[in-house]
């Protein structure tokens, strides 16, 4: 169904006769037809094909049906009878477009149709415009005499009078005037119905019992446009309000009310078509044709009945058959030879027809039969393309070569098997079959294909793995400046190797270029997300790493050596050297740099959590911004951040408060050496004993303390 702003169509009958009963229950539908009780009148227009019959329509009415594109020459463009709602009509009027008339697409098949579609139209319509040449009036042979007498004759004899406004639609009028162009029309029309034979019951019924004749005429479309809209445009007029009384549709005998047309017109068409059948088959070919379809029935049970079908077809459910063709073309040939020697004399084009009938159903009884006979076929030689493909890959063959002569071999043996089971009669399409078969060979080829790509692709994933993971461990273990720059040469190394080594690998399945640089990219990517994953996990034991690093450089000396807190040390800076050390370990592993791109984090990191509070504090005040207040690096995108700023700074103080304690231990170890270092006597006393000896440095002592409280 077609809609335009307010217009909307369907086709009611098709090109062949057909009447579209689903399609006018759903134009009513649209244009809510069964709501209009009696207020709704029925147009149609017919006339010779090719003369604006479309066009003036949709200029007339507002619709759209299919117009001829002049510029394709001459041709039908309406098939069979369109029907659409006027637009902007009151009342509710359906417009019908019929096929035209003499076309040359339907040949001899053209009187027919038209007859058929013309008195249709007559019987449902309330308005008939009748499109004619301006040439064809007072000739004899014009266009539309031989339909309009036929129709007049019909027409009595199928319905009884309703009066219908005949409208004659000049086309392309000349100069000469309606005034005298009119009366010569009527006369025609006049002449036309006198001459129809009429029944009994209406031989003295003049014309106008059945039509109002009413005649207009319109310039030419294509040389005057203007003015055959201007004129078509008064012509609309006309229709506003024609079922009122005095209006153009005339008296409404015998209308339908709207809700009952869509069945009245399938009705009407029904009755027209049923009276096409006046040349059914005679008598003879009417008796050919009921014993020629008895006779075909028996040979059809005979066949369903015999003894070596039923044998085959149980037979072939449960494998293949040798010769499963010729024994079945054989049955076949006997059934259909013993219906030819019975129907011999009988109507030839009818025992023809009836032999295809009975071909057709016996075909089809052993079309199941047939289809299990393929279908072993199919299975057994597929099993053996598939071990045959397999011996060939575990002989060393290479992939493509072994897919390529074994898909080459079992598509002829499957032909072989298929061309044995070819039924003589059938004359079935076997590419479908073969087709499915190929469509087999080719899924268990890319399947075996899939599973050893993907075994290749594990393989070097593994070895990846195993030569990426362990170093790039122990890189991050040790991290330094170094780390990363190293990380990108192992990587580098490892996933040249890798690609070359898979790249040979691949050369065996004939892939295309674009497909096997998609599968080197992705082992390359599996390579660096080894990196990228290590790298993760390793972020997660930051913490412990920085606490061993720290305690390995604070508790041991240049020498790896334990210290001895002695109070010579210089505690402060080996802490601050710990630190910075456990500091550049967080920075390495802050953030993955396996693009060799530079960076700001170490130096963010030593400026916000190693210079001195005042420095840090100063630095902050006159920035008024916390550089590790942030969930990202600058210059390091997301996906790339292993620890933000804001967990740096988390984590960097829960290191120095579970370090703190090594710091203090050491500083208290440091000033209990030297307390004990104070119990021992002065230098200079050690000197006076060893000069003087114990007694006389005694004596001295008393009389140094003597002269000491005399002092005070």
């Amino acid at each position: 169904m077609a809609k335009g702003e307010e217009c909307c169509s369907t086709q009611l009958i098709d090109g062949d006769g057909t009447f579209n009963v689903s399609g006018i229950e759903h134009f009513i539908k649209e244009v809510k037809l069964s709501d209009c009780g009696l207020s709704y009148a029925v147009v149609s227009i017919m006339g010779p094909q090719s003369s604006g019959k479309s066009t003036l329509l949709n200029h007339l009415f507002g619709t759209n049906f299919r117009e001829m594109d002049a510029f394709k020459g001459r041709s039908q463009t309406t098939k069979g009878i369109w029907m659409a709602r006027c637009a902007g009509i009151e009342p509710c009027t359906l417009i019908m477009d019929l096929e035209g008339t003499d076309g040359r697409e339907r040949g001899e098949d053209d009187t027919a149709f038209e007859k058929q579609s013309a008195l249709f139209a007559l019987a449902v319509s309330d308005i008939v415009l009748i499109n004619m040449w301006c040439h064809d009036i007072g000739r004899e042979q014009a266009a539309n005499k031989p339909l309009l007498k036929t129709v007049f004759q019909v027409m009595m004899r199928l319905f009884s009078p309703r009066k219908t406004t005949l409208m004659f639609v000049i086309r392309d009028k000349t100069r000469t005037p309606l005034e005298n162009l009119e009366p010569v029309l009527r006369e025609d029309i006049q002449k036309i119905w006198d001459s129809v034979p009429k029944p009994q019951a209406h031989m003295e019924t003049p014309l106008s019992e059945f039509f109002n004749v009413e005649v207009v005429a319109l310039s030419s479309f294509e040389e005057k446009e203007e003015l055959f809209k201007e004129q078509v445009a008064s012509l609309r007029q006309r229709f506003y309000h024609s079922v009122a009384p005095g209006g153009l549709a005339g008296d409404r005998r015998g209308v339908v009310p709207a809700s009952g047309f869509s069945f009245s017109a399938h009705e009407i068409w029904k009755v027209i078509k049923e009276n096409k059948d006046l040349d059914l088959p005679a008598h003879k070919v009417m008796v050919a044709t009921v014993r020629c379809e008895e006779i075909a029935n028996e040979k059809y049970s005979s066949f369903a009945a015999n003894e070596e079908w039923c044998e085959l077809e149980a037979a072939v459910q449960s494998g293949p058959i040798s010769s499963f063709g010729k024994k079945l073309s054989s049955i076949l040939e006997t059934c259909l030879s013993g219906y030819d020697g019975e129907v011999l004399y009988f109507d030839e084009g009818v025992r023809s027809a009836k032999r295809k009938q009975l071909e057709d159903k016996l075909l089809q009884l052993v079309q199941p039969a047939f289809q299990s006979m393929l279908g072993h076929i199919r299975s057994g030689t597929l099993d053996k393309f598939k071990d045959a493909f397999d011996k060939a890959l575990s002989g060393g063959e290479g992939f493509s070569s072994a897919a390529h002569h074994c898909s080459k071999f079992y598509m002829n043996l499957f032909d072989e098997a298929c061309a044995d089971a070819v039924i003589e009669q059938a004359n079935w399409d076997m590419s479908k079959a073969r087709d499915k078969f190929q469509r087999d060979i080719d899924a268990h080829i890319a399947s075996v294909r899939a599973a050893k790509l993907g075994e290749l692709t594990a393989i070097f994933e593994a070895k990846l793995n195993e030569s990426l993971s362990g170093p790039v461990e122990a890189l991050l273990d040790g991290a330094n400046n170094e780390t990363w720059p190293a990380i990108r040469k192992l990587l580098r190394c490892e996933t040249e190797s890798a690609i070359s080594g898979f790249s040979d690998a691949l050369y065996g399945f004939d892939m295309d270029e674009e497909t096997k640089e998609k599968m080197l990219a992705s082992l390359e990517n599996y390579a660096k997300g080894v990196v990228e994953a290590k790298a993760r996990e390793e972020s997660g034991r930051v913490l412990m790493r920085m606490k061993d690093r720290f305690t390995s450089l604070f508790s041991h000396d240049s020498d790896s050596m334990p210290r001895v807190w002695t109070g010579k040390e210089d505690i402060r800076g080996i802490t601050k050297l710990a630190r910075s050390a456990s500091l550049k370990l967080l920075s390495v592993m802050a953030a993955i740099r396996l693009d060799d791109e530079t960076d700001n984090i170490e130096s963010t990191l030593t400026l916000a959590l190693v210079d001195s509070p005042s420095n840090a504090a100063t630095n902050r005040s006159i920035t008024n911004h916390d550089p590790l207040a942030s969930s990202t690096w600058e210059q390091v995108p997301s996906s790339k951040t292993l620890i933000t700023p804001v967990q740096c700074k988390s984590l960097w103080r829960q290191f120095k408060s579970e370090t703190e304690y090594s710091v203090t231990q050491a500083i208290s170890a440091q000033e209990a050496n030297k307390r004990n270092n104070n119990w021992l006597p002065p230098p200079w006393a050690i000197a006076a004993m060893m000069v003087l000896g114990f007694n006389e440095f005694m004596t001295l002592l008393r009389y140094f303390i003597f002269l000491v409280r005399i002092e005070i």
